[in-house]
């Protein structure tokens, strides 16, 4: 495995290390469970799909925080007794927490447990003084006004 060393552009660039802590966390292994898929619906909207088979909506919690999207799933331990004995469990119901971080202006719509899929629809919404803006160009015929012609 690669190792990059980022130390070099720390020297010559002033307030990116958000953007290097970002890549940093990038390259490092990230856990394979649950599997998840990211994908673009839209010119300005995604969803995160997350494999949660075996949970419950009362199991996941989902939560935003500034530019991070936490995504917990905890088994709720039911003292049930057992008719049947498991000679093979393939179905992983371990506790997980998956970390999403979102670009400036993403934001959550919503949420749904479908088929043991966890679908997280997103938005990126800009705001209008963010947006390009056209600007018009006059002809050059600016005049200058006269604010007071009293004489000193």
């Amino acid at each position: 495995m690669r190792t990059f060393d980022l130390s070099p552009l720390y020297r010559s660039t002033v307030g990116f290390d958000r953007l290097f802590d970002l890549l940093g966390e990038g390259l490092d292994a990230a856990p394979g469970y649950p599997p998840y898929n990211i994908e673009r619906t839209g010119e300005n909207d995604y969803r995160i799909t997350v494999a949660v088979a075996g949970f419950g909506e009362g199991d996941l919690t989902l939560e935003a925080k500034e530019n991070t999207l936490t995504i917990k799933g905890e088994k709720q331990q039911k003292e049930e007794k057992k008719e049947n004995e498991v000679l093979y469990q393939g179905i992983a119901a371990r506790s997980f927490e998956r970390v999403f971080q979102l670009a400036d202006h993403v934001q959550v719509k919503g949420a749904a447990l479908e088929n043991g899929l966890l679908h997280v629809d997103l938005v990126r919404e800009i705001p209008e003084a963010k947006k390009p803006r056209t600007i018009p160009i006059g002809n050059g015929a600016v005049k200058a006004k006269t604010i007071d012609a009293k004489a000193a």
